[in-house]
């Protein structure tokens, strides 16, 4: 696991990350053009939600509609306490609760993995259909967050239909879902006509882009740690501890296998650093993002790599 946690660390994604963060340290006047950040953070959005029906599209619904049931539910509610505790518990900012509530209610991809590696060692069997609920996971979580960030906007006196409809019609809502659509009602075979746009190399390569102006712009914001550093790391291990749980109890009350509720578990204890920082960025430009991104990949990562992972394997073993 030492491995797994080194070569995802010193990825080309993390790295460009560090380097966008180093840029502010040093004083550099480095900054993507608006419009490219943009671009690539449409880009990225619909990407994800055209692999993820893509892969949606290859299972019967039929055979798996109560984890998918299952890992619905934890979209919503995964949000939903992490917004609560940021709020109630550890005192964060309305906007920036909602921002690093988004990142928690999506998912890592890479986490995702990383469990599946750690089972093949163990010499567990999963369900083959997990990473359909990878891609079920996460949209839902991020656009439940995103709707309490615009509640708890200034112009919060709207009516509740107009914040509704901000949220279920914005940019994120439609690239991400409306992607999810497009991928699961393309016909055989034209997915590969694209594929080569939208998955690998590129899509990597795009989200290096994004990610070191993402690290541009948290390292404008360093200073806001000094104030929250030890909430955001007994946030970021408890959070993992309590969603990972969830996630394999949940899990195993859907039929999965000691094996799946594992993944899930690893998936529902994740926090995305992919999807969601994007999404939060257009909808929620004041939030902070050296908060929600320090906690989703220099907190809530590592300790699933390193302890998180074999702590779900032994929780499902236990509950089954």
């Amino acid at each position: 696991m030492t491995e797994i946690l080194q070569l995802n660390l010193l990825s080309p994604i993390t790295l460009a990350f560090a380097l966008g963060i180093f840029s502010r340290v040093v004083r550099s006047e480095f900054s993507l053009p608006r419009d490219i950040y943009a671009g690539l953070g449409i880009y990225l959005l619909f990407a994800l939600g055209l692999k993820g029906g893509v892969e949606l599209a290859k299972v019967p619904l039929g055979g798996i509609i109560l984890p998918l049931l299952a890992t619905l539910a934890l979209g919503f509610v995964r949000p939903l306490t992490s917004y609560a505790l940021l709020r109630k518990v550890f005192r964060f900012k309305p906007i920036d609760s909602a921002g690093i509530a988004a990142h928690y209610g999506s998912v890592s991809a890479v986490t995702f993995i990383a469990a599946l590696t750690f089972l093949d060692a163990m010499g567990q069997e999963v369900e083959g259909y997990l990473p359909t609920l990878l891609a079920f996971l996460e949209s839902p979580g991020i656009h439940v967050a995103l709707a309490l960030g615009v509640m708890q906007r200034s112009d919060t006196g709207r009516p509740m239909r107009e914040v509704l409809h901000e949220v279920l019609t914005g940019r994120t809502m439609i690239l991400l879902v409306g992607g999810l659509v497009v991928g699961y009602a393309m016909a055989p075979g034209t997915w590969e006509q694209v594929q080569l746009f939208y998955d690998g190399a590129i899509f990597k390569g795009a989200l290096c882009l994004f990610l070191l102006e993402m690290g541009v712009v948290a390292g404008e914001r360093l200073g806001d740690l000094k104030s929250t550093g030890v909430r955001l790391l007994v946030f970021g291990v408890g959070m993992a501890v309590i969603h990972g749980a969830l996630g394999v109890f949940v899990g195993l009350l859907a039929g999965l296998t000691p094996g799946g509720a594992t993944v899930l578990g690893a998936m529902s204890a994740s926090a995305s650093y992919i999807a969601a920082p994007p999404a939060v960025r257009m909808s929620l430009p004041e939030a902070n993002p050296t908060l929600s991104l320090t906690a989703a990949l220099a907190i809530t990562f590592p300790f699933n790599i390193v302890f998180g992972i074999p702590l779900y394997y032994q929780l499902a073993l236990w509950m089954s």
